[in-house]
């Protein structure tokens, strides 16, 4: 394997540094210590051409602001907090409120916006990408300080593994998650509405006009949300349902059974991924909405160029619904992972 490290960019007298390693059957992975971000994961397609099959910007500089989060850490919250509030041993905590009338992914500065310490580990036929930083007590009006580890173990045979290993001082919230947008098609050829998926969830949690969690279930049973069964990502995300019309497309949190697998196969390239969490909600996110910025492709505004799984507890709903499910307290140990496996069909 061949691993690289380069400065990127000099941003605020702080130093922007991709990490890339490159095996010798062509699987690639490249993350920058800015947020955490995955701007590479190479794979080859049926007739062994290699490309990149997450989402990125071509501009390096595009990722300091970064308004789709591609590729980030997200933290110390991932997705809404209803109306930016909640209630914690009596105390009320007032957040800003950037996913207006919510917070949202952590808040104006989340961990996508950290520049992240990096250890290189190699080890045999992998590499292990440990990154650490610290979050203050009220940092993003949030208590207690946390001491963060996301680890992306890459293997030889296509293979990442993240760890999340979160420790506080004080009773918080922490809910960490990955925000990669995949596009097994390759190097951006075509929309993932072309791809197939299966998820193994009966059940959604509702979203209201805000996109906030209301704190009820709908079964997915005879809805566009019923992926049990293999079924094309297109084929009704723009069909006559009011969920699908609030979230302009896939955009809710999925409670995931037992299996806790997430499928995904371009049937052109032959691509395929599958995706295993110890989270118990995936919000599948099928890029409803896009950025000015301009992709690695040459192109702006590629709706739908990229789905996301931000593997995750339930988004905190109204009336704090799901809020148990992101408490972590002094002397506790958050401790998550999720993985993905690349293959041909």
């Amino acid at each position: 394997m061949i691993i690289n490290e380069k400065e990127v960019l000099n941003f605020n007298d702080k130093k922007i540094v991709s990490y890339n390693v490159s095996f010798e059957n062509g699987f690639e992975f490249e993350i920058l210590n800015l947020g955490g971000v995955i701007t590479k994961i190479v794979t080859p397609d049926k007739d062994n051409n290699f490309e990149n099959i997450v989402v990125g910007y071509d501009d390096i500089k595009s990722y300091i602001e970064n308004p789709s989060y591609f590729g980030a850490i997200i933290g110390r919250t991932s997705g809404r907090i209803y109306n930016g509030k909640f209630i914690l041993e009596g105390n009320e905590f007032d957040l800003a409120k950037n996913y207006n009338p919510h917070n949202g992914h952590g808040g104006n500065k989340g961990f996508n916006k950290k520049i992240w310490d990096v250890e290189v580990i190699k080890g045999d036929n992998k590499v292990d990408f440990k990154l650490t930083t610290k979050s203050f007590d009220m940092e993003e009006s949030f208590p207690g300080n946390l001491d963060i580890c996301v680890n992306f173990e890459v293997k030889k045979d296509f293979e990442i593994n993240q760890t999340y290993t979160v420790k506080t001082d004080k009773t918080t919230l922490v809910n960490l998650t990955n925000h990669t947008y995949f596009n097994l098609s390759g190097d951006l050829k075509r929309p993932v509405t072309t791809h197939n998926m299966k998820l193994d969830s009966e059940y959604i949690l509702e979203i209201d006009e805000t996109c906030g969690v209301t704190g009820e279930k709908i079964n997915v049973k005879d809805t566009p949300f019923d992926f049990r069964n293999l079924h094309n990502i297109g084929d009704r995300i723009d069909s006559d349902n009011y969920q699908i019309k609030l979230g302009n497309g896939y955009d809710h949190p999925f409670l995931l059974n037992n299996t806790r697998e997430i499928y995904l196969e371009d049937d052109i390239s032959k691509r395929c991924m599958t995706i295993n969490t110890s989270q118990e909600v995936v919000v599948v996110y099928s890029m409803n909405f896009t950025d000015d910025c301009v992709l690695y492709n040459k192109k702006t505004n590629q709706k739908r160029f990229g789905i996301c799984f931000e593997t995750q507890a339930p988004p905190i709903g109204k009336n704090m619904s799901f809020i148990e499910n992101s408490i972590l307290k002094k002397d506790e140990t958050y401790i998550q992972n999720t993985s993905y496996k690349f293959f041909i069909k």
